[in-house]
């Protein structure tokens, strides 16, 4: 029988990243002579690849050959600035709430827009790694979310039916995803997007804290699912 399987974003859903995010950017913005950016903007591209981020925010093309810099810039720009504190910037209950569902047979993973270096330093830093059976990237998958593909590759990884599965986010891109791969999609309101944003994707559920959350995961055992 299969467990149910637990997708979980990572900055502004399990920690407290995206006050960090917003600095890193700027001072990579001033250090390279580029023009500074609402902070409200920078928040919004949270949740999407850097590349996209960048290109984004400043109107910058694609193929530009100044993005791959300003993604290594930022890059160590987090390493040095929001790493060091990152066991203070975890969400109150998730602790408790992983141990949890680990507990209970839960199958946990990581489906991130990092690059998958990236987010294993700060899962390492904030104390979190060893809960994950799994952390993916956005460079391990061709197409990052808000496509399907991460959520499509962890299932097929643990071969959990889609039933048994659901993505935990803070953004519209999360849900997305969610919806895409035909999953249940839980929104977290402590994070990047606010509840009316994430409640256009019409998740099954909109967190105030952490323990909904868990509940709610725990709610798809396939014990539950085979007697509804």
């Amino acid at each position: 029988m299969s467990k149910v399987l637990a997708i979980f974003d990572l900055d502004g859903t399990l920690v407290d990243t995206p006050s960090g995010i917003v600095r890193a950017f700027s001072s990579v913005l001033r250090a390279n002579g580029l023009a500074a950016v609402d902070e409200l903007a920078i928040r919004n591209t949270i949740g999407l690849p850097l590349e996209v981020a960048f290109t984004e925010l400043m109107g910058m093309e694609k193929d530009d050959p100044r993005i791959p810099g300003l993604v290594l810039a930022y890059q160590q720009a987090f390493r040095e600035q929001v790493l060091p504190i990152a066991p203070e910037l975890v969400f109150p209950g998730v602790i408790d709430g992983l141990t949890r569902l680990r507990e209970q047979g839960v199958v946990l993973a990581i489906a991130t827009s990092k690059v998958s270096k990236s987010a294993l330093a700060l899962l390492d830093a904030a104390g979190l790694l060893p809960f994950f059976a799994r952390v993916l990237g956005a460079d391990d998958v061709k197409n990052p979310k808000p496509h399907p593909e991460m959520a499509l590759t962890l299932m097929a990884a643990f071969h959990t039916p889609a039933a048994l599965t659901c993505m935990v986010g803070d953004t519209t891109h999360d849900l997305l995803m969610a919806r895409q791969a035909a999953i249940h999609g839980l929104g977290v309101s402590w994070g990047v997007h606010s509840r009316e944003q994430l409640a256009q994707m019409e998740p099954v559920q909109i967190a105030s804290h952490f323990a909904q959350t868990v509940d709610a995961i725990l709610a798809l055992r396939p014990q539950q699912a085979l007697t509804a």
